[in-house]
């Protein structure tokens, strides 16, 4: 299974919800702020919890936008050992989003929320309602850029990393038709094209 980075802008987001990440195959990093000097016990327990999977990178010097740089190193670092992986910053801050775009457009799955629970996989293992389900499912492919899937076989492969319970191949034929009644996807013999939001 592809592993997801979590990349968490702790000086503008301070999740309280980092246990809805244990099930899943996620590395988390916290980027901590020069001047920020508590770190809340929910959040130091449930990064405890990951172990090896969680850790702090604390930056050293202040400055506008100084967090955000990190971010963005770390990513490319990560990028160039694990280019197949998915990466998630998590920050309310819009800046990072013509990198995302760039990076994006270079083959690199990467997206922004601004909470864990907006995570596609996340979403999915707490959804309730089919609508619920779909909207996961259109954010993930969204967010693949140019490689989403192009075949009805990859496309439901892609959709059955998303659960973590592997659905059958009759639950993932319907999802599919789903999509495509929606006009989310068209199918013509075999081959998958979009029409996915923003």
């Amino acid at each position: 299974m592809v592993t997801n980075y979590v990349l968490i802008d702790f000086e503008n987001v301070q999740p309280s919800n980092l246990e809805v990440l244990k099930q899943h195959p996620f590395e988390v990093m916290i980027f901590v702020g020069a001047n920020q000097t508590k770190i809340p016990f929910d959040l130091a327990s449930a990064m405890q919890a990951l172990g090896k999977s969680g850790q702090y990178i604390k930056i050293a010097g202040a400055g506008k936008n100084a967090l955000d740089f990190h971010i963005a190193y770390y990513v490319g670092e990560l990028v160039s050992k694990h280019p197949n992986a998915y990466f998630h910053i998590i920050s309310r801050d819009t800046g990072f989003d013509t990198l995302i775009k760039h990076l994006k457009a270079r083959g690199i799955k990467i997206q922004r929320e601004r909470d864990l629970a907006e995570i596609p996989v996340v979403r999915m293992s707490t959804a309730t309602s089919t609508e619920e389900m779909v909207s996961a499912i259109v954010k993930n492919l969204a967010g693949r850029g140019q490689s989403r899937p192009r075949k009805v076989k990859t496309l439901s492969n892609t959709i059955n990393s998303l659960f973590t319970e592997k659905l059958s191949e009759r639950q993932l034929g319907a999802i599919v038709k789903d999509l495509e009644q929606r006009e989310y996807i068209l199918v013509n013999n075999g081959n998958v094209s979009y029409q996915l939001p923003g």
